[in-house]
């Protein structure tokens, strides 16, 4: 009984949300329904907040676990899955006829303490580590078969130093270059079906680029089941440029493999990775300036996916609206940032009607 109130809320909340967007009742799915699917990144708790879920429903066709599906919370002892969170917004999807983007299969961030360790607290051999990689893989594709029609195999594996090549992560270290190929290998045996991506971020900076696409083309050229890369999309007002932006895409396509936006958001503030204080005197305020270039900004790179239809299969966003998001405090604690396409009362910001206004 709460449960059907509660999607009765839902629904009640979609259609009244719907009628009054201003001059349109149509969501960015609708408007890019002849270009790609629309996605939006989620935790279990938004898709029970009714206000967010109507938000959901009436702007995006796919969704990604934000968090639930990685291999840290989905997978945190070696003999113990809890499914409650991804179970849920599975059901929500399939529900409402929504696609879903599983995310992610293998990363060095948000693995469990078990994985790398034996019970004496030493690093496990190659040969371990892989059968419990094909193991969870395998047990988290076959779950999700036929409900997740696209995963992020591997995530991250490239350096940020651009005078390495693959990231010296515990998976490397133990592996080799050996886990990548493995990943795919064995998700595509669990569901062949399902769409494999390799994903990262700053992959429009060119030395990254590079490094990157030299990547793509091993496994390429290794008949390694990969379909897509995904570009993570966590961009800035200062980048990327339309030069690289376009480059990249081309590169990558060039492949024959298909591109996804797979973490979008435009920050106020220029990207960094380490985390730091805030700085004396650092101002946390979204200007009317500064919303002028990200309206600027989110009209450039869509006019960019627009125009690669051909090889972009889909773009989602990273978080629902400024509300709550990623950036809040990351790198820098207490600091909020604006990088999407709602307000914090999850309206439509002017970003959202320059993306949505062409022919």
């Amino acid at each position: 009984m709460v449960r059907k109130s509660l999607s009765f809320l839902i629904l009640l909340l979609y259609t009244i949300y719907a009628s009054g967007q201003q001059t349109s009742s149509k969501g960015l799915k609708d408007f890019y329904k002849n270009y790609f699917p629309i996605g939006v990144a989620v935790s279990a708790r938004d898709i029970k907040n009714p206000q967010e879920a109507a938000l959901i429903l009436s702007q995006f066709n796919s969704l990604t676990p934000e968090n639930a599906m990685k291999m840290g919370p989905i997978h945190p002892e070696e003999n113990r899955y809890h499914w409650k969170d991804a179970d849920s917004i599975v059901a929500f999807a399939q529900a409402h006829g929504l696609r879903v983007r599983g995310h992610n299969l293998c990363w060095h961030e948000q693995t469990p303490g078990w994985l790398f360790k034996d019970n004496a607290g030493n690093l496990v051999t190659k040969e371990v580590l892989l059968k419990r990689l094909k193991d969870h893989i395998t047990t988290v594709v076959n779950r999700y078969k036929g409900k997740i029609y696209a995963w992020d195999v591997v995530n991250e594996a490239v350096d940020d130093d651009s005078t390495k090549f693959l990231r010296n992560s515990l998976w490397y270290q133990i592996c080799g270059e050996d886990f990548i190929t493995k990943a795919f290998e064995y998700a595509h045996e669990a569901d062949p079906k399902a769409v494999l991506f390799y994903n990262d971020y700053n992959t429009e900076r060119p030395e990254k680029r590079e490094r990157v696409y030299r990547l793509l083309k091993k496994l390429v050229d290794a008949g390694v089941p990969i379909n897509g890369v995904g570009l993570q999309a966590h961009w800035s007002l200062y980048e990327p440029d339309q030069k690289d932006l376009v480059a990249t895409v081309k590169k990558f396509s060039s492949l024959g493999l298909k591109i996804q936006i797979t973490e979008l958001d435009v920050s106020i503030y220029p990207w960094e990775k380490n985390r730091r204080a805030k700085r004396p005197g650092e101002v946390d305020a979204y200007t009317p300036e500064l919303e002028q270039k990200q309206v600027d900004k989110y009209a450039e790179v869509f006019k960019i996916f627009r125009e690669y239809r051909n090889v972009i299969t889909g773009v989602t966003f990273w978080n629902i609206s400024d509300k709550n998001t990623w950036l809040d405090g990351y790198p820098v604690p207490g600091r909020k940032n604006y990088p999407l396409l709602f307000d914090q009362n999850l309206q439509p910001k002017k970003a959202y009607w320059k993306v949505v206004d062409f022919k």
